[in-house]
């Protein structure tokens, strides 16, 4: 109506505009007639409407067509309507869950800071919003995991979850428990659609029973076609029905040749050490057969624990699955591979179904590709360099230097440094994280060549060219394999075992790299520089008493043999002299480093430049919290580790062979077995003994190192002039710490020694000397800076072993060593039928923790003397060594090599202090060792030697070498017999099994045997 209005009065010739009321009224009226006669309005209206309307609809476009904007126009209003601000800003909340099937809550909630409500550009975090980003293309699959409790009941709801819940429509994996499926139900009667099923139903003839069980494995064709998709094996017994599949999906990280799932049931009333034992040597074969697979194995386990078999593999479902209880589990041979979410039950089935999202990260997104500068040496420099300094007048150094020692060897350090930066050519190298050396540049090209082809062939339809390519990159890559293999195989041949372990670790990635240290805090650096530096405050620096000079000289010939034992590839020291110089020139720089070191024992004062010390943090964990999670490791002067070596070797000829006999670091036909068979004899021997128990304190120190100070090495009767140039060497030591690319300001430390010298191990040593027990019934024994305390209790008379801790908190005071008793633990091992309160220890009024198991030198020792902790321990770490003797294996590589790996990296974990813990270990502990031993035996083909006679071997010839070290703290207890019965000696009296069972009983009986 309003329109018409506007015609009329828009359009004053008309002849209907005479007369606009009539017509109005017309219009308006309802009666039939009326409005029957305002429908025949003339054509010539209707004309005009059709040509306003398109006049209205045209005009604008047409004219804003020619209506342009500049760059500077357009950037004026987007700040605009960037800046505009809302009165009210509202946010919409949901609160629905990701598979809830109750109807979506939604409220709007007003913002009261919109500036807090903005996100900031970019993409949302999480592994859920990650990996529906990527569904198909994550780097292991998403499993829902669930006990239906009968497969046919749940079908519908099961395609309602996949036809509307877009997780479950994007899951990888199906993995369905007591699917209670038979024969006569066809796949394709409960298969979703999208997904391929694969099943294993109960069968009466091997499990005793007809219904119940089952387990299926459905396997989304977007992830994996059903092609790739190759049934291993499947079992059902009454204790365990499996089903294993492997998977070979469109999307792989390059580490994995395929994926491995294994659907798992075990029933509430089986046995499960019978199925786990099955489970375990399928999984084994698998193993050995695809050692780059990647192994997943999910089901109702109920009671079981797969950990217990395979201690490798980690289990990822941390929240409850039935009635509080986890009996549901997922495991995998990757550490954080999954993250479980809870989800509701299917139907009325009483667990809760799980689902498991990829958290694993690949390797070319583990690490960033890295640049490094390297340098290139030759023959050529070596030579080259050898003919520089043998023409240098290296007299004239020391002229210029008037007999300053500091000037003297920073002219000679610089010179050097400058003609190794003009002869040795840097080259600036990138790798990456899943390099390995048999990809070489004519690869690369061949696999650019193949990818140009795949294009192509998308293009024109013709692909006969992309499979050429691809079979000449298959051909070139095996090709370089089995050349790098025949590299490896050569240099074992030939002793070269440096470039054989080489070869080994980039075929397994057996040595993992430490984790770096970030360089993003810049303050970081000196932060840990004052924190290494902190026992700086709590001494006075000595004073060097005048003495008469330094008898001590070494001639270029012993210089010169120092020099060419350097190891070349270590790193560069502060003077930047590197060592790969000093081996390839020490007959030419013997000569003046000789003149160097003799001026500075006979002015009792080490060179400054020998004394920098550049301090790498090296994490003590995983994740660093504080900054006494670093320890400080000591990158100092190569040239002055030589000096050092030959200063210690002339230190240890001086001292007498008793000195501390009880320390049993850093000594010939000394090791952690003799300190931890020492220990335990000594505690089996008293409890041996009537109404007896044992204390066994392990101190800890702070920062031991860090707080030596010479000034006990007079009292051994060395040279005063000597003990004054130690002195010197351990003061006035410029210290930097280095994180990155960071560098803190230096600092002067006059106490400790850097924890990197070759002299810091036997200071301490000799620094030390005088820890020892007061009392008969305690010993002190010490490997290092690890010291345990051994008290031997009678009739709970406990005065002797208070007494000795309390004597030894006095003498840390005395001597500038910090105890640190948050990490001191105490143990006591009492085997008394009547079990009584033990009161506590205490050091400087604090309680010390007492524990029931300690890692003493390397193995866990428990308060029953028991060994199931340790060997539960070294059987996990094994296990996970051959998962490198598979790959190994599968490399190509011999026999020989094979059982080369296995003893250095395998068996030195199995056999580890063996001598010490192996004898007392139960049936069921060394049942679970040989296990490993078979299993690497299957792997390498050849025969290892059975545990017991790598044992019973070691046991004799530690007996033999003890008899015939007379300095030995245990080379009494070897006593010979009369004459007539030469080579037998006395045995020791035992009236228990563990005293008898114990090394020096065993090896006696072995000596007296193999007589």
């Amino acid at each position: 109506m309003t329109a018409v209005k506007h015609i009329l009065q828009t359009n004053p010739n008309s002849p209907y505009s005479q007369a606009p009321s009539i017509y109005c009224n017309r219009l308006l009226l309802p009666a039939p007639t009326e409005m029957a006669a305002s429908l025949r309005v003339p054509r010539k209206l209707c004309s005009f409407l059709v040509f306003y309307v398109l006049f209205l609809t045209l005009v604008p476009q047409v004219i804003l067509g020619f209506i342009t904007y500049s760059r500077e126009e357009l950037l004026n209003i987007r700040s605009a309507s960037t800046h505009h601000q809302y009165d009210q800003e509202y946010v919409f909340r949901d609160a629905d869950p990701v598979f809830c099937l109750t109807n979506r809550t939604t409220e709007w909630i007003l913002c009261s800071d919109p500036k807090k409500q903005l996100r900031k550009r970019g993409k949302r975090g999480g592994l859920l919003v990650r990996l529906r980003r990527r569904a198909q293309r994550a780097p292991l699959p998403s499993i829902l995991l669930a006990n239906v409790q009968s497969l046919d009941n749940k079908v519908d709801e099961i395609r309602a979850r996949v036809a509307f819940q877009r997780d479950i429509r994007d899951c990888n994996v199906l993995c369905f428990t007591e699917t209670w499926l038979t024969g006569e139900t066809l796949s394709e009667a409960v298969q979703p659609t999208g997904f391929s099923t694969h099943r294993a139903d109960r069968k009466k003839h091997l499990s005793g029973k007809k219904r119940g069980g089952g387990v299926c494995l459905m396997t989304n064709v977007t992830w994996c076609d059903e092609r790739n998709i190759q049934e291993l094996k499947s079992f059902c017994s009454p204790d365990l029905e499996f089903l294993t599949i492997k998977c070979r999906p469109h999307y792989l990280p390059r580490e994995f040749s395929s994926i491995i799932i294994t659907a798992v049931y075990i029933p509430p009333q089986a046995d499960t050490s019978m199925a786990l034992n099955e489970l375990y040597l399928t999984l084994c074969k698998l193993e050995t057969i695809y050692p780059e697979a990647a192994f997943i194995v999910a089901g109702d386990f109920n009671k079981a624990n797969l950990k217990t078999r395979l201690p490798k593999f980690y289990q990822h479902i941390d929240c409850a699955t039935r009635g509080g209880k986890t009996l549901d589990h997922c495991y995998s041979n990757f550490r954080d591979a999954y993250k479980a979410l809870p989800r509701p039950p299917f139907g009325k089935a009483d667990h809760d179904s799980i689902l498991l999202i990829p958290a694993y990260r690949q390797k070319l997104k583990q690490e960033a590709p890295t640049l490094r500068s390297v340098q290139r040496w030759s023959d050529q420099a070596d030579s080259t360099l050898q003919d520089c300094f043998h023409h240098v007048d290296w007299e004239m150094f020391r002229i210029a230097s008037d007999n300053n020692i500091d000037e003297y060897a920073d002219s000679v350090c610089e010179f050097i440094r400058t003609c190794v930066e003009d002869v040795v050519p840097i080259a600036t190298i990138k790798t990456f994280p899943n390099q390995k050396p048999w990809i070489d540049g004519s690869i690369r090209v061949k696999l650019k060549a193949r990818t140009t082809a795949f294009n192509q062939g998308k293009v024109s339809g013709n692909m006969t060219e992309y499979k050429q390519c691809s079979y000449s990159l298959r051909k070139a890559i095996k090709q370089a394999k089995r050349q790098y293999r025949d590299k490896v195989e050569s240099q074992f041949n030939g002793s070269d075992t440096r470039g054989m372990w080489q070869g080994l670790q980039s075929i397994t990635d057996y040595r993992k790299k430490p984790s770096p240290v970030t360089d993003q805090d810049v303050l970081l650096p000196g932060r840990l520089n004052n924190f290494f530096a902190r026992f700086e405050d709590n001494t006075v620096p000595l004073t060097r008493p005048a003495t008469k000079t330094c008898g001590l000289s070494f001639t270029a010939a012993e210089v010169s043999k120092t020099f060419k034992r350097v190891n070349p590839r270590k790193a560069a020291s502060p003077d930047g002299i590197p060592s790969r110089a000093l081996r390839a020139c020490a007959d030419q720089l013997a000569g003046v480093f000789t003149d160097i070191f003799n001026q500075s024992l006979y002015q009792s004062a080490v060179p400054t430049c020998f004394k920098r010390a550049t301090i790498v943090p090296v994490p003590k964990k995983a994740k660093v919290t504080e900054l006494n999670d670093y320890r400080p490791v000591a990158l100092t002067s190569v040239i002055m580790k030589c000096f050092e070596r030959l200063v210690k070797d002339h230190i240890t000829s001086t001292l007498p062979d008793t000195l501390d006999p009880l320390q049993f670091a850093y000594r010939p036909n000394r090791s952690t077995d003799d300190a931890i068979s020492t220990t335990l004899h000594t505690a089996l021997t008293h409890l041996d003994k009537r109404n007896t128990y044992v204390r066994m304190l392990f101190i800890d120190y702070s920062s031991a190192f860090n707080t030596i100070v010479p000034s006990k090495l007079e009292t051994l009767g060395l040279d005063p002039a000597l003990c004054n140039w130690v002195l010197d060497f351990l003061t006035g030591r410029p210290q930097v710490v280095r994180v990155g690319n960071n560098i803190s300001s230096p600092l002067i430390l006059n106490t400790g020694a850097p924890q990197g010298c070759v002299l810091s191990p036997l200071l301490y040593s000799l620094f030390t000397h005088d820890c020892v027990a007061t009392h008969a019934s305690n010993s002190i024994i010490k490997f290092a800076d690890d010291t345990t305390v051994v008290g031997l209790i009678t009739n709970n008379d406990e005065t002797a072993y208070r007494e000795e801790v309390r004597a030894l908190g006095v003498w840390c005071q005395e001597n500038n060593l910090t105890l640190n008793v948050n990490k001191t633990k105490e143990m006591i091992v009492d085997f008394r039928k009547q079990q009584r309160e033990h009161p506590p220890i205490h050091i400087d009024g604090t309680v010390v923790e007492r524990v029931a198991s300690f890692k003493f030198l390397g193995i866990h020792i428990t308060d029953k003397l028991n060994w199931s902790t340790h060997t539960d321990s070294i059987v996990k770490k094994a296990q996970q060594r051959l998962f490198n003797l598979r790959r190994l294996k599968k490399f190509g590589l011999s026999p020989k090599a094979l059982t080369n790996f296995y003893r250095c990296t395998i068996e030195s974990i199995l056999a580890g202090c063996i001598t010490a813990w192996y004898g007392n270990c139960t049936a069921l502990n060394r049942k679970a060792l040989q296990r490993v031993v078979r299993s690497a035996q299957r792997i390498t083909g050849g025969k290892l030697p059975a545990l017991q006679d790598t044992y019973t071997t070691r046991c004799h010839r530690k007996a033999i070498k003890i008899i015939k070290d007379i300095n030995h703290p245990s080379h009494c207890l070897f006593t010979p017999l009369s004459s007539r019965r030469r080579g037998q000696y006395r045995c020791i009296k035992a009236g228990t099994e563990r005293l008898k069972n114990s090394f020096y009983l065993k090896a006696i009986r072995l000596l007296n045997s193999h007589h």
